[in-house]
């Protein structure tokens, strides 16, 4: 019963983060149908994401404060209907619009979801990593999805996107009465026994979260047609490329939730981001298929540190779990896309593969931010690591 809310949430969570995935898996047809230029389509990266990682830390602070288990249901419709509206508006202002509207709507999910996650789960690795998971999830399916529904009737089909938000609000609404009965007991207790909050290493990591959202988010927007350029392929070549891009995260969020049950996450982290580097490099210089190769192994090193980025963000601040949240959550989806306008206009200047070379430095820069931190004291979170370690494995046993 107690694993019940985080499995609704981990559903919901993949509900809401289709339309993370949804616009860049639109940014294609966009180039094609509205002969937008690459800067022109990477502004609705940003539009979705400028929003959303300003949001998200001022939804954690409201979460800090009171819970609002109301705004699960309403962020996931409104994260969806500014994604179904993109393609039947008439202007490009209009455009950003409505997907900056979809942006704070799924800015207004992640706190909340995963404050409430924490205090159902007991604050275990290995349930945020499955919650996570469901986001990964989501971002998997967008551009199949997506390409699914322009085949439909281009564009102006993309109301049909509307779906998966219908079917997260009621996994929302079911998980708001399960987190009534089995969550509420847990966060009380997590009240009654905060520990002091450690800002010094919760900002350097979050400086490694941006790096690592910088190189995901640019390879998000422009891996599709980066795949058709490389591979010599169409639009399904492009389409195969994002697909890997994000179903990796899906083996790399579980991966990293059972590997810091055995090596600590902050070591976990480092290792990722050190073998993400030459991943990197990879997917930007290989040509021909092997480029999916590279692909894959660089959503895998991106990716294992993603739910191991939330559970230490919310040890380093044990008195504002929703903040840390709402940071950590936003900057991992959100700050990247701030840069992408920068890559886009590299690429109109030069090339795309000019334009994503860059991206090949940051996780460098992310391992030399995570080299001197350390895990939290075992009296800076609800339990410590060491308490945390039999819960996982009991998780895994069962």
């Amino acid at each position: 019963m107690r694993d019940s809310p985080v499995t609704l949430l981990s559903l919901a969570h993949a509900c809401v983060d289709v339309y993370q995935g949804a616009v860049a898996a639109l940014v294609p047809y966009f180039v094609a149908e509205r002969a937008y230029t690459y800067a022109a389509a990477s502004g609705l990266i940003l539009a979705a994401s400028l929003l959303s990682s300003v949001a998200q830390p001022l939804f954690g602070l409201l979460t800090d404060r009171w819970p609002l288990p109301w705004l699960l249901p309403v962020s996931t419709l409104a994260g969806g209907a500014g994604v179904a509206l993109s393609g039947v508006t008439g202007s490009y202002p209009l455009t950003l619009a409505v997907v900056a509207a979809s942006g704070v709507g799924v800015a207004a999910f992640h706190p909340e979801a995963a404050r409430a996650a924490r205090a159902a789960s007991g604050g275990s690795h290995t349930a945020m990593s499955w919650f996570s998971l469901g986001g990964n999830l989501g971002f998997a399916t967008a551009p199949l999805l997506a390409s699914a529904v322009i085949a439909t009737g281009g564009l102006r089909a993309t109301p049909l996107l509307a779906v998966p938000a219908v079917a997260g609000a009621a996994l929302c609404a079911a998980a708001v009465r399960a987190l009534g009965r089995a969550a509420a007991p847990a966060a009380a207790g997590e009240r009654r026994q905060p520990g002091e909050d450690d800002w010094r290493s919760f900002l350097r990591m979050s400086g490694a979260v941006v790096c690592r959202s910088v190189v995901f988010v640019g390879l998000s927007a422009f891996i599709s047609l980066y795949a058709r350029q490389r591979t010599g392929g169409g639009e399904a070549a492009g389409t195969a490329a994002l697909f890997v891009l994000y179903l990796g995260g899906a083996v790399g969020t579980l991966a990293g939730g059972r590997l810091a049950a055995r090596c600590g996450r902050v070591t976990v982290i480092r290792w990722s981001y050190a073998l993400t580097v030459p991943a990197v490099a990879g997917t930007v210089l290989v040509p021909g298929p092997a480029l999916y190769v590279c692909v894959a192994l660089t959503s895998a090193g991106l990716y294992v540190p993603f739910s191991l980025h939330i559970t230490l963000g919310q040890d380093y601040l044990p008195r504002r779990v929703g903040t840390a949240s709402g940071v950590t959550l936003g900057l991992a989806v959100s700050a990247g896309g701030l840069a992408s306008p920068l890559l886009g206009a590299l690429a109109d200047a030069a090339s795309l593969r000019a334009a994503l070379a860059p991206l090949i430095v940051l996780p460098a820069v992310g391992w030399l931010l995570m080299r001197s931190l350390r895990e939290p004291p075992p009296g800076g979170g609800r339990r410590s690591a060491a308490a945390e370690r039999p819960v996982a494995l009991d998780e895994r046993a069962g």
